[in-house]
């Protein structure tokens, strides 16, 4: 089973790959819950990381129906994504009544190729996750990553096992959102493919002084925390789902 660590930050890849995670989720944004990182970022992880690197394609926060200057942005880096040597890229676009954007996200993954794509939690957003599944397919996307539409994967096993069953080989399906080593074994017998999980931790700054009632993002992790992905919470995740 594979392992992906969600990762900000080049300390976090290098950490999944030091721990023995299967491939890497780059991204940007962590208060938005992920957007396309750097195009310095991207380079300089490829340059020292050589597990897969997945690079997020989302031009901004909120929802995931884009206007037409939001669909060439993400044109524009997924070439740029190839270019610095990603291995895929990990995107989602939806209709406003919540449908896949068939169309749209097909000509994305043929945009992306010759790299592969994960389809993201856009899925969980979607109306009929079955129906979904299948128009997923018919994109030409690699996986799909997805909670089994719960706040959490651990709360929708039975979901995420007929999602499994139903994919059929067609397509991987990928739990993420609350995976921890502690749960891997559950998910793990309900017959996802592959977890996906952050490694959250947290360490303080180095910066000693701040003024008081004045911060930049409003939110955990403020100015005062530095989130990173902890390389014994890759080394155990990847022993559990190894036993």
């Amino acid at each position: 089973m594979t392992i992906e660590v969600c990762a900000y930050s080049l300390e976090s890849c290098i950490n999944a790959q030091a721990g023995g995670a299967g491939r890497i989720e780059l991204c940007g944004g962590l208060g938005e819950g992920g957007t396309t990182p750097s195009a310095g970022l991207i380079e300089l992880v490829r340059e020292y990381v050589q597990i897969p690197l997945y690079v997020m394609i989302r031009p901004r926060g909120g929802d995931f129906v884009y206007d037409f200057f939001e669909e060439e942005i993400m044109r524009k880096d997924i070439r740029l994504a190839k270019k610095l040597g990603a291995d895929g890229v990990v995107l989602g676009v939806l209709h406003p009544d919540g449908t896949v954007n068939v169309e749209r996200t097909k000509e994305f993954v043929e945009l992306a190729h010759p790299m592969k794509v994960t389809f993201h939690r856009a899925f969980d957003l979607t109306p009929d996750p079955l129906k979904a599944l299948a128009a997923v397919i018919e994109t030409g996307a690699e996986r799909i990553l997805t909670s089994g539409q719960k706040a959490a994967a651990p709360e929708a096993l039975e979901l995420l096992s007929q999602l499994s069953q139903k994919a059929n080989g067609a397509i991987e399906i990928m739990a993420g959102a609350g995976v921890k080593p502690t749960n891997a074994a559950i998910l793990k017998e309900a017959g996802v493919h592959a977890l996906h999980f952050t490694a959250k931790a947290f360490r303080p700054g180095r910066q000693k002084f701040f003024p008081t009632g004045i911060s930049m993002a409003g939110e955990i992790p403020d100015e005062r925390s530095v989130m990173y992905s902890d390389l014994a919470l890759v080394e155990a995740m990847v022993q559990t789902v190894a036993e």
